[in-house]
């Protein structure tokens, strides 16, 4: 059974690409554009993994996260945050992501990288 992640993102360049390569690599992929559709996928796709960018309209990416980890049926998805904020990296550790990414300083490979060492 191929492995699910759900990319909550709004930045759809980035989206577009981590889609299409992911797929490509056999993972089903969801994608949310927003804080509260993210939350919606995360309860009905449960998926494998889940990429969350921080700034986003709705609910943004702390919420998302600080919520995951209060519920027992999410708290246990990792969680690798990609964001242009490069300061918050030990706070959103400290709220339960297992990796926080500059997006700035990664290609689309790199990532896929990240998720493949988090997956295994």
């Amino acid at each position: 059974m191929s492995k699910k992640i759900l990319i909550i993102e709004d930045e759809q360049t980035l989206v577009k690409a981590l889609e299409q390569v992911l797929k490509e690599q056999g993972y089903k992929v969801e994608v949310a554009i927003d804080g509260e559709e993210g939350w919606q996928k995360i309860t009905s796709f449960e998926p494998n993994l889940i990429l969350l960018d921080l700034i986003l309209p709705k609910m943004d990416g702390f919420s998302v996260l600080r919520k995951m980890k209060e519920n027992n049926l999410t708290d246990k998805i990792p969680v690798v945050v990609i964001t242009n904020l490069s300061d918050v990296g030990d706070k959103v550790l400290s709220l339960g992501a297992v990796d926080c990414l500059i997006k700035s300083d990664l290609s689309v490979d790199d990532i896929q990288g990240v998720i493949e060492k988090k997956l295994k």
